[in-house]
């Protein structure tokens, strides 16, 4: 590709992220066939396939390059506009990603980007995945920055350790009552209800295996929500891990109890960012740094 034609990725990238050539459309205020073409000239002009034309839209892995380079144009522009003049024909906002796990977002995160959504200055979209899976959204070039299990490295990337967040296995006092009369065991676990944030946790699995020897599968429920599964446990439904930033509160009042007294698991979180320095980009990674290293251990 000799030349990168920016109407184009912008078409590209409004499909990937809206997941349809409609929304793409509207967003772009352009008609549906003007962003077909735009994406058929791209493809043409790059010699390859960049969208697999499913329900949603997938980039391929040279769409995904292509989206990675756009966005990281679109920060480098925001930078060079050092003042924003409000009114008609004032520059748009500048915008940034971040993906990062429910745990994170559940406890320490707000703190850290209070300055920069606070001062109306810049746009930041956070998305919520679990902690082994965020990276993926950096490497697709979808996300600025990421906070990850993983210790991978991606070119064109800085990482940062941030701390280990620290996981408890609790339940409600009747529920262990109920279902752990004799402990921790394999045999209890097998037959209790967990909780789980959705397909990808992972953090029981591990868990119930380092305790107990346990590798099958368990009954568990699924919500994806940090303060409702908090509640759920509270109630009664299952056990599960939290973040005992999370719930220290509750263990100390006795709404919750440790399952496994002196037993935790504690996963260690890093924070990724691609080679993107601008005035946002930096407040925004020493802030998340900071308030990180402040509350995890």
């Amino acid at each position: 590709m000799s030349r990168i034609d920016y109407r184009g990725l912008a078409a590209l990238d409004a499909v990937i992220d809206h997941g349809s050539f409609d929304k793409a459309a509207a967003a772009l205020s352009i008609t549906q066939s003007a962003v077909s073409q735009r994406i058929r000239m791209l493809e043409n002009s790059a010699g390859e396939l960049l969208i697999v034309r499913s329900q949603p839209p997938v980039a391929t892995e040279a769409g995904q390059r292509l989206i990675a380079h756009y966005r990281q144009v679109q920060l480098l522009e925001a930078a060079l506009t050092e003042f924003r003049h409000a009114g008609p024909g004032a520059a748009p906002l500048p915008e940034i990603a971040i993906a990062i796990n429910a745990d994170s977002a559940a406890t320490w995160l707000q703190e850290a980007v209070a300055p920069l959504m606070g001062s109306g200055d810049c746009m930041l979209h956070i998305r919520l995945d679990d902690q082994d899976h965020t990276l993926t959204m950096l490497r697709e070039g979808r996300v600025f920055g990421c906070v990850t299990s993983e210790t991978a490295q991606v070119a064109g990337t800085t990482s940062t350790p941030l701390g280990a967040m620290r996981y408890v296995c609790v339940s409600s006092p009747a529920f262990a009552a109920r279902w752990f009369p004799d402990g921790f065991t394999a045999d209890a676990v097998q037959h209790a209800p967990a909780l789980h944030f959705d397909r990808k946790d992972m953090l029981q699995t591990r868990f119930v295996a380092q305790r107990t020897g346990h590798t099958g599968r368990v009954p568990h429920h699924s919500l994806s929500s940090s303060d409702g599964y908090v509640r759920f446990i509270e109630a009664g439904f299952a056990y599960g891990m939290l973040p005992l930033l999370q719930c220290e509160a509750q263990l100390k009042a006795g709404t919750l109890v440790d399952l496994a007294p002196g037993h935790v698991l504690d996963v260690p979180l890093t924070w990724h960012i691609w080679d993107i320095q601008t005035p946002f980009t930096r407040t925004l990674s020493d802030n998340i740094v900071a308030t990180a290293r402040k509350w995890l251990l």
